[in-house]
């Protein structure tokens, strides 16, 4: 198609053909096998780039007085003879502020009260008004939603089983909190990267926030196993990228970049950096002096205090930690433990071997040398013995063959032999250890672990001791009231641990990497180069590091090469995101792509301004990177106080108001919408955090989520809480453009629909709170049904209803009742659009 004559078919498109001297080269390069360089050693191949978004910030001179914002949109608007709309009416201007800074609807007795301030001191009463959303505990709620749409976080895997991810609220109630606390914006990107070395665990969440495809539903297939594990690195490449970086990395995983200067070798050092990670769940990660903390080490040391009193009476003695059981003895030397399961069948997920010297190092693992076995009669080919010891708990299991019983005196036995002998005083055991940590909700499961089976370990003459036999242990239990008083205040002290202490959430594992190399097409069956953890190139993203450094140093490396104020990216990409969520549209109008293929700035220099800004102190209390600071200073600016009504000039000119000629008006999203009906009703929880709300059923592994309850009165929290399941619709506002959470959305679509209507006035949701704000109008006015109308008007609206609107409400209201005229309302644009 390079020599094609006819116009229509020729490559490339729209452009001049290519040279002969150039189509040659492309010949001999197809000639020669097309191959794609793919290891580059040290070389930059881009030499460099011209890409406006990888130079340098600098801050630029602001172009004229005043607010420096306003210096910058006004020299674009007067090349076009346009300027700022008037200054909005009170009324619009605290509905656009509350919605965008907490998104609520202001109630009635806020609007008449930032009315009558602005009457006197328009300019100070604003600023307050400002300052007093920016410090609402609804403000973090509202912006913690938007870093959730663009790292697709949601609380299951997606894939076909779409399983839950127990306790992945955790990661959401952080962000809450990180925006509350106008976190430092460089501190949460570090945090979210090695929160686990920080003090902050939760915070890692962001890495697990894509889907993935659990072990369950990749099969035993070696390949399938590797390209699963690559797709969740990818991953992970993808969720930084779009909300970090504003570029996408992915596009380099199987050649160079198509558009932006990224490598395919860029691309498997970013991988690197994270090859210590796997999706999962632990225990979070707190600091010394947290609550959480403090309590952990109460808990823990009254378990300790009761098993010493236990350790007294018995050698040994078993515990149910209900996703597995754990059996604690006297020390002994030995290199082989052996577990004989005193049962006809047997499986095991896990087996784990601890000593008194590192309690919380894992003896029996393969990477420490250490090999599992069972004679061939009692595994079954679909579950070998390596799976006892490979640090990996879920379905892939050791299990004893299909439909083979076995009888006492041949009792089923695996056995763990260490590379060099070991003093081990505590084992573990698990069926399916990975569903009680990271899921729930499943019909066909159940936590229950083998409990009955012996422990025996070697002597350095081949003998065999028995340890412990779980059985003989329950059945001396039965004999001795006073064992058994003891043996409950263990499991009590244990349920204790389980019950109030930390929690494991999905918010990653963590392991030591391995080398990492380029795969060939993005294959891991094509290994190719070795490669070093590190960061775009172009960038100077080469931080010292190869495949010996540990886990922990490659995140918190790149993870400062990422924060820096030298990273162009980093300041650009978020300075966008604030003003693409005040004015709909950033300046960059592809928030997620800062790239060759993505838009251009509308005012590049007033973005670097901004993102210079970003990164300093302001002078008012507030130090760098402050989020809220940047917030402030955009909401200060007369083009963000401006009127949205159109006139004919700005629409000529500028239909769009890219040049912000006036404050662009646009839908409100899903949760604003069922947040503020709940509002208007009086019914909205606004209890922060915690679990989220379920709307679901329980499931069977591979069966689907199925919506069984979206509107009763547990679900009257915000829609930030309500459980996240990806390919779920929940069948009310899913048709709001809410997010599946499959995708990266760094902007939201906007569409309409007759779903949308529909939904709002049919829905059991929509119908029921309609009747509740009439309820609560007519409440307030029982015997006068024009004041309970006009309330209607200033619970959902905000305003009082002027005389021909009363007029036709009052008429509806007396032929089908006042909650027609409550669904009416809450189906307005004036109610689901920021004015």
């Amino acid at each position: 198609v390079l020599r094609e004559e006819d116009d229509e078919y020729r490559m490339p498109q729209k452009a001049d053909p290519l040279p002969e001297h150039e189509i040659a080269l492309i010949e001999k390069w197809i000639e020669s096998g097309a191959e794609i360089p793919e290891d580059f050693g040290s070389v930059d191949p881009f030499g460099g780039t011209d890409l406006w978004s990888m130079q340098p910030v600098e801050k630029p001179e602001v172009p004229g007085a005043g607010n420096p914002i306003d210096a910058f949109l006004l020299t674009e608007l007067k090349r076009s003879d346009l300027a700022f709309n008037p200054r909005a009416e009170p009324r619009d201007l605290i509905k656009r502020t509350s919605i965008l800074l907490t998104g609520l609807n202001p109630t009635p007795d806020q609007i008449a009260q930032f009315e009558r301030a602005s009457a006197k001191h328009p300019e100070k009463a604003f600023a307050a008004l400002v300052d007093e959303y920016l410090e609402s505990p609804h403000f973090g709620e509202r912006w913690a939603q938007h870093w959730l749409d663009v790292i697709r976080w949601a609380e299951t895997h997606g894939s076909e089983a779409n399983l839950y991810r127990k306790n992945a609220w955790m990661y959401r109630d952080y962000v809450v909190d990180a925006f509350n606390s106008d976190k430092p914006y460089d501190q949460f990107i570090r945090e979210q990267i090695a929160g686990d070395q920080m003090g902050v665990g939760v915070a890692t969440g962001f890495l697990v926030s894509g889907p993935h495809v659990p072990a369950a539903t990749v099969g035993r297939e070696p390949s399938a196993i590797r390209q699963a594990r690559a797709d969740r690195l990818d991953e992970v490449a993808q969720t930084i990228g779009a909300s970090m970086m504003g570029v996408t990395v992915s596009c380099a995983r199987c050649h160079n970049h198509k558009f932006d200067p990224i490598s395919i070798k860029d691309y498997y050092s970013v991988t690197a950096v994270f090859d210590g990670l796997e999706f999962g769940s632990r225990l979070p990660e707190f600091p010394e002096a947290s609550p959480e903390a403090k309590k952990a080490r109460k808990l823990e040391a009254e378990l300790a205090a009761t098993r010493e009193i236990l350790k007294s009476e018995v050698p040994a003695w078993q515990e149910d930690w209900t996703g597995w059981n754990e059996v604690h003895f006297e020390p002994v030397e030995t290199r082989k433990v052996k577990i004989t399961f005193n049962s006809p069948r047997a499986s095991a997920d896990e087996v784990e071997l601890f000593g008194p010297t590192k309690p919380s190092r894992n003896l029996a693992l393969a990477e420490s040398g250490s090999e599992a076995y069972s004679p061939e009669k009692y595994t079954d080919y679909r579950g070998p013995a390596e799976n006892l010891n490979d640090g990996a708990t879920g379905t892939m299991n050791w299990r004893t063959p299909k439909g083979v019983i076995f009888k006492e005196g041949d009792w089923p036995w695996v056995s763990i032999t260490f590379a060099e002998p070991q003093v081990v005083d505590r084992l573990t055991l698990s069926s399916n250890r990975q569903y009680f940590l990271e899921t729930d909700y499943l019909t066909s499961y159940e936590a229950k672990s083998p409990l009955n089976y012996t422990v025996s370990y070697e002597t350095s003459d081949g003998e065999w001791v028995e340890i412990v036999s779980t059985p003989a242990f329950q059945r001396q239990v039965k004999s001795s009231p006073d064992l058994g008083a003891l043996v409950v205040d263990v499991q009590k002290a244990v349920g204790a641990v389980l019950s109030d202490g930390p929690q494991p959430s999905f918010v990653g594992q963590f392991r030591e990497p391995k080398p990492a190399f380029v795969l060939h097409r993005g294959s891991p069956e094509s290994p190719r180069g070795e490669v070093a953890p590190g960061g775009l190139r172009v960038l100077g993203g080469e931080l010292g590091l190869d495949s010996s450094t540990s886990d922990a140093e490659r995140r918190l490396k790149f993870a400062d090469w990422l924060a820096s104020k030298e990273n162009p990216l980093t300041a650009r990409v978020m300075a966008n995101r604030v003003w693409h969520h005040i004015f709909g549209t950033g300046i960059v109008p592809t928030p997620g792509d800062f790239g060759f293929a993505g838009a251009l700035p509308s005012h590049p220099e007033l973005l670097d301004w901004l993102a210079a800004e970003f990164m300093e102190p302001n002078g008012k209390g507030e130090g760098a990177w402050s989020i809220k600071s940047l917030i402030r200073e955009i909401m200060l600016s007369d083009a963000y106080q401006q009127s949205s009504a159109p006139h004919v000039a700005g629409m000529n000119k500028d239909a769009a108001a890219i040049k912000l000629w006036r404050f662009p008006p646009r839908r409100v999203e899903a949760e604003v919408i069922r947040d503020s009906v709940l509002l208007a009703a009086g019914k909205l929880d606004p209890t922060l955090g915690g679990k989220s709300y379920r709307i679901h059923n329980e499931k069977k592994t591979y069966a689907q989520w199925q919506v069984v309850d979206n509107a009763g009165e547990h679900t009257w929290r915000r829609m930030l809480y309500q459980e996240r399941m990806r390919r779920v619709d929940d069948r009310i506002f899913t048709a709001f453009d809410f997010p599946d959470c499959g995708q990266v959305r760094a902007k939201r679509p906007v569409s309409t629909t007759p779903l949308q209507a529909l939904n709002l006035m049919n829905s059991p949701f929509a119908v029921h709170q309609a009747e509740l704000i009439a309820e609560r109008a007519e409440t307030e006015h029982p015997t006068n049904m024009k004041a309970a109308t006009s309330r209607l008007f200033e619970l959902i609206l905000g305003r009082e209803p002027d005389a021909a609107e009363l007029d036709a409400c009052l008429e509806i209201a007396s032929a089908s009742g006042l909650p027609v005229v409550s669904r009416s309302l809450i189906n307005t644009n004036e109610f689901a659009f920021l004015p």
